[in-house]
């Protein structure tokens, strides 16, 4: 996906990677050497800490793409399309997360600081569309907390009620909060662990869904693909006919949008990576490999196992049953007559909530960071610990996560899940944002003579994977909420949550920018060269502690 450059034109040749010999006759320095590479700043007054490190950045990616819905909330998209749909529409929309991914792959290994495709939009667009973007952001991720901790909670009910829901969100959120206020490793092994738990558990069910289909399962039922015959690959949604296929292939296409992500929680980390020009297109490249494996893969195994209009799958969904319970996975199990595993499937699909929460408390916090250190959000959120950690921001992120007690009251619980789906569609703008401040950087190295090969690594087939993931997103921005629009479905709440986000975040723009006078930049005055120092610098600083 990415290709090697050299140099960047105009600049004094970038002293890069130390070569074998270099770091062979930094001899017992090294390690000295490394840790004050790794604690210096990835730029003008970020205080942060370069401690995480490959395996971390690789499974911090794993851990942002796979959440609960791949595992549970698929179902529904069987039940909306069929397994065809289901199949089609995932396919198609990872590659519209892949050309996102190429877009802030390019702009991260060459600028790799914290919270970077949100102050890019900034410099490389407009100051007030940074703004805006940076907002949208971290009320996304801010508000996906409470969300995910309240997901904790139902999952732990699929045993038993005894248990306390404010006994559970407490524990969570303490959990988070150490796990966030200690020194970043933490973060970076405590994802590493739940992650690596997610990719076993999809793996497993991977082979779980081979294995039962040709037989290997307590019935002996060699199903195949029965279930694309009878009832059939294709279900109608609201009408009948091809509009009814056509429809239900678009709910499809709409949740796959709000499923699949991934290149956002590997990029935020950009800033406390470790020798982030190597490591960072590793992660990159690898999300190509996740998207195909899990997303791919996972939706054509769930039209395998269950038919869509199943009974069982149906009525756990419409009677909102705990946990894994509506998981086709599930499903499949119990009518399979198969025991235990669907206690271990619920158990790891725990992992994944809980995960998925730590790493939005995570990103969420760095975004609010990034935006103090652009003067966009106040300027002591910018102070950090010893251990570079922005402990105001996260205190701030653990704030939001407390409306999860919300869930404790039946009634207030209805206020909860009002509160995330206000924030749907931000997930879609924000990649639309990172299209556009990749076109805008494409076009500023252009007019500013420099040449793409020069760069740290190249994405392919540019500019052209830009206006394709920005024409994909932008699109399905606003067409998530179209059933408000079919004849006799106007629901007041429904197009609210659609498209509220879409109505706020010209206002913050339009706001922003009469306040402080902003300007869209030109490609000849967008500037390519802050913090590029710190960043080389660093690289040219960095030794590796040879492994133990």
């Amino acid at each position: 996906m990415f290709t090697t450059g050299a140099n960047i034109e105009g600049r004094p040749p970038s002293t890069g990677f130390k070569t074998a010999d270099a770091e062979k006759n930094a001899g017992s320095g090294s390690e000295i050497h490394h840790e004050v590479a790794s604690l210096s700043s990835s730029g003008h007054g970020d205080k942060t800490h370069r401690t995480l490190r490959s395996r971390h950045i690789q499974l911090i990616g794993i851990g942002g793409t796979i959440g609960t819905a791949l595992y549970v909330q698929i179902g529904k998209g069987l039940l909306n399309g069929g397994p065809a749909s289901l199949f089609l529409a995932f396919t198609i929309w990872c590659t519209f997360i892949l050309a996102v991914t190429m877009c802030m792959a390019e702009m991260v290994t060459y600028l790799p600081i914290s919270s970077p495709f949100i102050r890019f939009a900034g410099r490389y667009v407009d100051e007030a569309f940074g703004f805006a973007a940076g907002w949208n952001f971290f009320i996304f991720e801010a508000a996906m907390v409470p969300f995910e901790i309240t997901a904790c909670n139902v999952i732990i009910h699929y045993w038993s009620d005894a248990v306390p829901v404010g006994g559970i969100i407490a524990i969570t959120l303490v959990i988070y909060g150490l796990v966030n206020l200690l020194a970043v490793k933490w973060y970076g092994e405590t994802e590493f662990w739940a992650a690596l738990g997610k990719f076993l558990l999809i793996v497993g069910l991977l082979i779980f869904t081979f294995v039962v289909m040709v037989g290997g399962n307590p019935l002996g039922d060699r199903f195949g693909f029965r279930y694309w015959k009878e009832p059939g690959a294709f279900t109608e949604l609201y009408y009948t006919g091809s509009l009814g296929r056509w429809l239900g292939f678009l709910q499809c296409l709409i949740q796959a949008s709000f499923t699949i992500a991934g290149p956002d929680y590997v990029a935020m980390a950009a800033g406390e990576a470790e020798n982030p020009r190597v490591v960072m297109p590793r992660a990159f490249n690898a999300v190509f490999y996740r998207l195909t494996a899990f997303f791919v893969l996972g939706s054509l195994a769930v039209g395998i196992l269950v038919p869509y209009n199943d009974a069982e799958m149906a009525l756990a969904f419409s009677s909102g049953a705990p946990g894994a319970a509506a998981s086709p996975y599930v499903v499949a199990m119990n009518r399979l007559k198969i025991r235990v595993l669907p206690d271990i499937v619920n158990a790891m699909v725990l992992t994944a909530a809980f995960s998925a929460g730590n790493s939005y408390v995570y990103c969420a916090s760095r975004s609010l960071y990034g935006l103090a250190l652009e003067g966009k959000a106040p300027k002591v959120l910018t102070k950090c610990s010893r251990a570079g950690v922005p402990y105001y921001c996260v205190l701030i992120v653990l704030c939001i996560g407390l409306l999860a007690f919300l869930q404790v009251s039946n009634n207030a619980a209805v206020v909860l899940s009002w509160f995330v789906s206000l924030v749907t569609a931000s997930q879609l703008i924000n990649y639309s944002v990172t299209c556009i401040a990749y076109l805008r950087w494409y076009s500023a190295l252009k007019a500013q003579g420099i040449s793409r090969d020069s760069l740290p690594y190249k994405g392919l087939l540019q500019p052209y994977v830009g206006w394709y993931g920005l024409c994909g997103c932008f699109v399905m921005t606003f067409v998530g909420g179209y059933t408000v629009f079919l004849p006799g479905m106007w629901d007041v709440p429904t197009f609210l949550f659609s498209y509220t986000m879409v109505g706020v975040c010209p206002v913050l723009f339009v706001g922003w920018k009469l306040l402080k006078k902003t300007k869209f930049y030109k490609a000849a005055e967008i500037d390519l060269y802050k913090n590029l120092d710190e960043v080389e610098e660093y690289q040219a600083n960095y030794v590796p502690v040879p492994p133990r």
